[in-house]
Parts: structure tokens; sequence; C-alpha cells
């Protein structure tokens, strides 16, 4: 092998291992779950997870309209906190009912087959936890909280 080879295969090696190393010192934890049918996760898990979501919604709420009306930058500090915790949260929402549950877990039934009702249903029911939680993003109202903490229980009928 020539003297040219081998600097280029060590420097592959030595950038394999530098990324490596990195890997292994910068580990980010994830909260997705991956689209592969692996049964790691379970129903019951993303539903309390789906209520821990709903309640930390409900305390922002609490929280921004505690400090609406106040003019001093603490409390428009904190407010724009609670306002980006409430927008989270009702992110990680939208995201397990899409990624986990609707894509992994709503199967198909074709029109005219025994089920398909149901399906839409399970359909609806899902798709009314996401807009539940999109409107928690829209409104600092307990109500739309009230809201979607039902569609949360809703969509728990089927886990």
């Amino acid at each position: 092998m020539s003297r040219y080879g081998l600097v280029s295969l060590s420097t592959i090696g030595i950038t394999v291992l530098a990324a490596a190393a990195l890997l292994a010192v910068h580990q980010v934890e994830t909260q997705a779950h991956c689209q592969v049918p692996c049964g790691i996760y379970d129903d019951v898990a993303r539903v309390k997870h789906l209520r821990e979501d709903a309640a930390t919604i409900a305390k922002a709420i609490a929280g921004i309209n505690d400090l609406a009306g106040r003019k001093d930058a603490h409390s428009f500090n904190q407010a724009v906190r609670w306002v980006a915790t409430k927008e989270d949260h009702a992110s990680d929402i939208i995201q397990t009912v899409s990624e986990y549950f609707l894509a992994q877990k709503v199967k198909p039934v074709a029109s005219g087959s025994d089920g398909h009702d149901a399906y839409l249903e399970k359909l609806a029911d899902h798709h009314m936890v996401m807009v539940a939680a999109m409107k928690t993003k829209q409104s600092a109202d307990p109500a739309a909280v009230a809201a979607l903490n039902e569609a949360i229980e809703k969509l728990a009928t089927y886990y």
C-alpha cells in the first residue's frame, strides 16, 4: 500500500474514532418513538404521558392568567416562559397522537368492510385530541384544557 493510502486510511480511522467519541460523550435524550413496530413502548404509558402534558398545560394557563395585567419585567418573563411551556406540551401531545397512535396503532379498515364505522370513530377521537391540543396553544382559557382532558379520556378507552 502506498504512503498516501496509509495516510488516508489513518485519517479516516481517526475521524471515525473522533465521531464515536463525540457520540459517546454527547448523548441526546429523545422522546420521539421510532416508527418501527418494536413493541418497547406501551399504550398505557403513552396515555399517561398525554395526561401529564395536559396537566402541565393547565398549570401553564393558570400561571399565564395569574400574571396577566402585570407590567414588570419579571412577570413578563415568567408569562413568556409559561406560554413556551404550554406550546411545547401541546406539540408533544400532537406528536404522540400522530406519530405513535395514528401511525402505528390505528389500523385502516376499508370502506364497506366490517369495522369501518368503528375505524372512522377512532380516527375522529384521535383527531379531536390533536385539535383540542392545538386550541390550548391558541388560548389561555381553562375551558380549552377541560376539552383536551375530555378528548384524552375518550382516546384512553381504546388503550
